[in-house]
């Protein structure tokens, strides 16, 4: 596979590929240095900035030079973490990759989930190692946060989907 052809894959008309590239390789290392994985972070990066969010597993192979192997690991990991939805190409077996437009939305709000069930299993820390100990406290603490936490973004979600419909219209 030659240079310009898998540069070619991400870039839409009028862009230019090696800017792209650029993008999709820096952005995925701020992702990776954030915690995701370094493929899904390069899987994720290239669908966002391809211009109609939706990839094949062959496109993607192509414009990153990874394998299906690769592209298919990082795509179950998107997957389960909601930032990227699977569908098949209509008429084909073939299935292709979506990022929506509220992929943030939806990952924070999966993350919320995970803070749920940490506030539950603080909670049952605090009264197994009793409130009154230094332990209990801590984790009395750190519910605390994470209650806070949860109300915030609660909030935050509210004013972020006004906000996006005042400045992006009904998505």
């Amino acid at each position: 596979m030659t240079e310009s052809v898998g540069a070619s894959v991400g870039a839409g008309a009028g862009r230019d590929a090696e800017s792209v590239s650029k993008f999709v390789e820096s952005f995925a290392a701020q992702l990776v240095e954030a915690g995701m994985q370094r493929m899904a972070a390069r899987v994720f990066a290239a669908l966002l900035s391809s211009d109609k969010g939706v990839l094949t597993s062959a496109e993607l192979s192509e414009q990153l030079r990874i394998s299906p192997a690769a592209v298919s690991g990082a795509v179950r990991y998107l997957s389960q973490t909601h930032m990227v939805t699977r569908e098949r190409e209509p008429g084909s077996r073939r299935e292709r990759y979506r990022v929506h437009g509220d992929q943030w939305y939806e990952a924070l709000t999966n993350r919320e989930a995970v803070l749920k069930r940490w506030e539950v299993a603080l909670r049952e820390g605090v009264t197994s190692l009793g409130g009154d100990t230094p332990a209990g406290r801590r984790l009395a603490e750190t519910l605390a946060f994470f209650e806070f936490v949860d109300t915030e973004v609660a909030a935050m979600m509210e004013r972020w989907r006004a906000h996006r419909e005042k400045t992006f219209g009904q998505g």
